[in-house]
């Protein structure tokens, strides 16, 4: 078996990719970032290709999601949604500069209920 074919058996079938996106807010918008990424939650538990998703703060005034899908098309689908888009128009006011959205793949994970 080789290595990349072992990471992808490694890796739960719901979590196979992932973002992780940070973002830094603007001075004095710390609070309004925050309470953004909590009503982000409500949005993308409607969102049946999201597998996982953690809004996260990284320090006073970074910020990160990080998110798992168990393809390619979930993920993408989770980048045209709702929360993306609200992020995106927000990030002007909200953020130092637009977030920072990396794909990733995930080489192992342990979710609830997985075998």
């Amino acid at each position: 078996m080789s290595l990349q074919a072992h990471a992808a058996d490694s890796a739960d079938s719901q979590a196979k990719t992932a973002l992780w996106v940070v973002m830094d807010a603007k001075n004095g918008r710390e609070d309004e970032v925050a309470k953004f990424l909590i009503g982000g939650k409500a949005v993308v538990l409607d969102e049946p290709a999201t597998s996982s998703w953690f809004a996260v703060r990284l320090s006073k005034s970074r910020f990160a999601i990080f998110d798992t899908f168990p393809s390619e098309a979930g993920r993408d689908a989770h980048l045209s949604g709702k929360v993306a888009a609200a992020l995106m128009a927000k990030a002007p006011d909200m953020l130092q500069r637009p977030p920072s959205i990396e794909k990733i793949d995930v080489l192992a994970a342990k979710l609830p209920n997985a075998k």
